[in-house]
């Protein structure tokens, strides 16, 4: 796994503390550290000598910070660095906690896109009381059009399917009501869409869905949205958690998202992930790729032809 050290609001500290968590907990595991060499090092020197065989360096020394133009990820950054690095076949996957904008860039740029895939998607799982919701996009593309809504609808099918093992997982558009013709216009134009579409891994079109549907889990196993609605959501359901005492025993909202539409696979956590929440990316990372996630995914995908809808409004009353 080749980890950007220094994406993230307290990197490179917090992610070395990760990276650390990480090796200790998966023996298997190996990972290809992008940063500097003081902050790689801090790390090696923690090891026994049986886990410092699995740390591998590749010095790199700039970062993208939060507030950069996204062609900065065209620089020779750490992301760059580690794009490069899964590019070249000395890592299978990518872990960033850095600008998300930047890491989508540069992913797309490096790895390049699915050929039926024009705006990749950013996909987290939460655990609903009726089990995992996968929601997408929670960053992306803030603004989709209805056919990169219905897109996103298909890559969170096959993402539900095959990461998670869901058999006919149920796929819902999230909006302002269940009834049809609610919500801004992009929904009203997607919907029809949906409705008419055939879902990959045996899925089924729900219809709409709203916001507390994502933390039950009752009416869908996927929610669609556009990037700026999921990530409000995502980072709301994060602040209610807190503020109940802390999450569920069996894990809270999530802090590292899956890059569905790139040729690689790449995990991006939350730029304030802690230490716990770095790892738990790394093991994402490794679980996505142990699966042949980005491949069984791209196959199920292969062939739909959902993102050639137009934006014609269907009347609904």
């Amino acid at each position: 796994m080749a980890v950007d050290l220094l994406g993230g609001d307290d990197a490179p500290d917090v992610v070395v503390d990760g990276a650390l968590r990480a090796v200790r907990a998966d023996p298997n595991l190996h990972l290809l550290l992008v940063g500097p060499t003081t902050a790689a090092a801090a790390l090696i020197d923690a090891l026994d000598p049986a886990e410092r065989v699995r740390i591998t360096l590749r010095p790199a020394r700039t970062a993208v910070d939060m507030a950069d133009d996204l062609t900065a990820a065209r620089a020779d950054s750490t992301v760059r660095a580690a794009v490069a690095a899964v590019r070249a076949g000395q890592a299978d996957a990518l872990v960033s906690a850095g600008s998300t904008g930047a890491t989508v860039t540069a992913a797309a740029l490096g790895l390049g896109r699915w050929r039926e895939v024009r705006r990749p998607a950013l996909v987290a799982t939460l655990p609903g009381v009726s089990g995992p919701v996968v929601l997408l996009d929670v960053g992306g593309s803030l603004e989709p059009s209805p056919a990169t809504l219905a897109r996103h609808a298909v890559l969170g099918a096959a993402y539900a399917a095959v990461a998670h093992g869901l058999a006919a997982p149920r796929v819902g558009l999230l909006s302002v009501g269940t009834e049809p013709g609610k919500g801004d216009r992009a929904r009203r134009l997607t919907d029809p869409v949906l409705s008419a579409a055939e879902l990959p891994g045996d899925a089924r079109y729900v219809g709409l869905v709203e916001g507390y549907d994502v933390c039950l889990g009752t009416r869908a196993d996927v929610v669609v949205t556009d990037g700026f609605t999921g990530n409000v959501l995502l980072k709301a359901v994060e602040g209610a958690y807190t503020m109940a005492g802390g999450s569920p025993p069996d894990g809270g909202a999530p802090r590292a998202a899956a890059l569905l539409g790139v040729a690689g696979t790449v995990v991006v956590c939350h730029g304030a992930a802690r230490p716990t929440d770095i790892a738990s990316g790394i093991a994402l990372a490794a679980h996505l790729w142990r699966r042949a996630a980005t491949d069984r995914v791209a196959a199920l995908i292969a062939g739909d032809r959902t993102d050639r809808t137009t934006d014609t409004e269907v009347r609904t009353s």
